[in-house]
């Protein structure tokens, strides 16, 4: 393979900081495989996937993409492209098959492994705990739900803490609570695939309670290590001046945003959430604010779109978490409607909307609490298929990718701490509910054989890296 970093390229017309991050992300089921090798149970996942009507073309992640036997060869791709970070998940099942009791050893030594590996090549390892994987067993006693569940997972955080703090100093918890708990429990969407609203406002609330036990446990251990969650966040916009609009806009916001933010940053509930849910009777305990709103190091910010909305009747877009979608993930906002704003998609009908990005950054810095900022994912799902020489040509996420790293270096110029930037993916792996359908990968994967070809995109960003900033506009 031709080095990534063979070309020269003049200094950036838009710097960053000098210690700025430059990473890519994935996710332990989207992209390890070797499902039922070493000791690993099932997943929420591995069931989920087996249920007719639940993912495009009955795909699995049981092979995925290999990285299980693989990641020496990954590592290597990231080296070539001049990552200085890697965001990637732990399976829980993996290390803990029941998500309880005993520990696998053999899970642990993979990650013992990758992180060794990472080290060796000067790549900073970021661990995110829980990338929606739970263990099935703790499914089938209620799931994030029950309240348990977060107790489980404090312990689960601490052990793998133990065995690898000595090398890993940055640590995420859990990952977009929002999907975990709305498209899991509301609307069914994605694993375990249960339509319960009420239980889905629980299980919200136990994942942030469940990151907030982990931190304590985690920093007790070690408290020079770093510690934060992962959320995804949208910018929100009313579709027209209709007050119904605006209330929609204002209802979403508080739903996807400010339900994880306000307990995080503020230790405490937006009153407006709570009135628009309480249909559901969600009244979590004030004495869980306390664990959860514990000082942060880092918060990650995970960003792809914007909402646009709409409070009175009329023709939704269609939702891009499913396929099969037909249930809401709003409970209590059930009537909103989502509309197109006549934006340029991507190949997953997502709309293109950087200013977004830097209305999300400037309003974390504005309205909150100052901690480290990260974008932990960003990026662009395509279909791009290999030319004829075998090169994958995706102008498309080059340009997704400028622009939003414009927003971002926009952003830090006004002063946010914004201090790294993880892009989604750096292979093409298994998209949830859409299998293998689509690709977000800066690595093209050909999935019969497992070969791994870097894009133009994985090349544009080698470029970035190598520069520390981007070049002239286009």
């Amino acid at each position: 393979m031709t080095s990534l970093k063979d070309d020269t390229s003049a200094a950036p017309a838009a710097p960053f900081p000098t210690a700025f991050r430059w990473g890519a992300a994935t996710a332990a089921y989207q992209i390890e495989g070797a499902a039922g090798e070493d000791g690993r149970g099932p997943s929420i996942w591995d069931t989920f996937c087996r249920t007719p009507g639940k993912v495009l073309r009955g795909d699995t992640g049981d092979v995925a993409v290999d990285h299980y036997h693989r990641f020496p060869e990954d590592v290597a791709l990231m080296a070539d492209l001049g990552l200085t970070a890697y965001r990637f998940s732990i399976s829980w099942p993996r290390v803990q098959p029941a998500g309880a009791g005993a520990f696998n050893t053999e899970g642990l030594d993979f990650y013992r492994r990758l992180v060794d590996a990472l080290l060796e090549a000067g790549i900073e390892p970021w661990p995110t705990l829980y990338h929606w994987d739970l263990p099935q067993p703790l499914e089938d006693k209620g799931g994030w739900p029950e309240r348990e569940t977060a107790h489980r997972f404090a312990e689960y955080a601490d052990h793998v803490h133990a065995a690898l703090g000595d090398r890993v100093a940055r640590w995420m918890t859990v990952n977009e609570p929002w999907c975990a708990a709305f498209l899991g429990y509301a609307s069914g969407d994605h694993a375990p695939g249960r339509v319960d609203p009420a239980g889905s406002l629980l299980a919200a609330h136990h994942l942030m309670l469940g990151h907030g036990l982990a931190v304590e446990a985690m920093r007790a251990r070690r408290p020079d290590n770093r510690f934060g969650a992962a959320v995804n966040l949208y910018a929100v916009s009313p579709a027209t001046g209709d007050p119904a609009d605006a209330d929609a806009a204002r209802r979403i916001d508080g739903l996807q945003n400010r339900l994880f933010l306000d307990p995080l940053l503020l230790g405490r509930y937006p009153e407006d959430v709570l009135a628009d849910t309480s249909r559901y009777g969600f009244t979590p305990p004030d004495a869980d604010l306390a664990v959860i709103s514990q000082p942060l190091d880092q918060l990650g910010v995970n960003y792809y779109s914007r909402h646009t909305v709409a409070g009175t009747p009329g023709e939704a877009a269609q939702t891009a978490s499913s396929p099969f979608a037909t249930n809401s993930p709003w409970p209590g906002s059930e009537h909103v409607r989502f509309v197109p704003a006549g934006r340029p998609v991507t190949g997953m009908g997502w709309e293109i909307d950087e200013g977004g990005l830097h209305e999300v950054l400037t309003r974390l810095h504005r309205e909150y609490p100052s901690v480290p900022l990260y974008i932990t994912e960003n990026g662009a799902g395509y279909d791009e298929v290999p030319d004829d020489d075998g090169t994958v040509q995706d102008a498309g996420r080059i340009a997704y990718l400028d622009a939003h790293l414009r927003a971002c270096h926009d952003a830090i110029s006004e002063g946010v701490p914004l201090h790294g930037y993880f892009t989604w993916s750096l292979l093409d792996n298994f998209e949830w509910a859409w299998g293998y359908s689509k690709r977000f990968g800066l690595v093209h994967v050909d999935y019969a054989t497992q070969r791994r070809v870097p894009k133009e995109s994985a090349r544009w960003y080698a470029g970035v890296i190598r520069r520390g900033g981007l070049p002239e506009r286009g």
